[in-house]
């Protein structure tokens, strides 16, 4: 329990940042687009391009980015997905198996978005878009 509540601690004190490919189409996003994106309720860029969303496995950065984000604790976030996609209406993002798969996702993707803890954001392939929790 004690390292659980570390590894929480060390989660909040760097922060998570959402990123896409340094050479993929994504140059910015804001806040509320990030959000719509997350939460299922949009899937498109304004210009109608698609994203693919990559999550990290449960753990401390994921619980992090959706509380930041959405203000949503992570069995509201599961809750939330479930309705989504027992509905049909949305498909959750897909999961990474680490960090180390987000990035690959990412960079081999012109079109994905990721979030990463903000010492792991530091690959010269990888642009920041925005930081939470910091």
């Amino acid at each position: 329990m004690l390292a659980l509540t570390l590894w929480q601690g060390a989660a909040h004190a760097e922060g998570v940042v959402l990123v896409s490919a340094r050479a993929g189409d994504i140059t910015t996003l804001d806040r509320e687009l990030a959000t719509q994106l997350y939460l299922g309720r949009s899937t498109t860029l304004p210009d109608g391009r698609s994203v693919r969303l990559i999550d990290l496995p449960a753990g401390p950065e994921r619980d992090l980015f959706y509380q930041q984000l959405t203000s949503k604790n992570p069995s509201q976030i599961r809750a939330y997905w479930s309705r989504l996609v027992f509905t049909g209406r949305a498909h959750p993002p897909q999961e990474a198996l680490d960090i180390d798969d987000a990035v690959r996702r990412v960079l081999a993707d012109r079109n994905a978005l990721a979030y990463l803890p903000a010492t792991a954001a530091d690959h010269p392939g990888l642009r920041m878009l925005f930081g939470l929790g910091q």
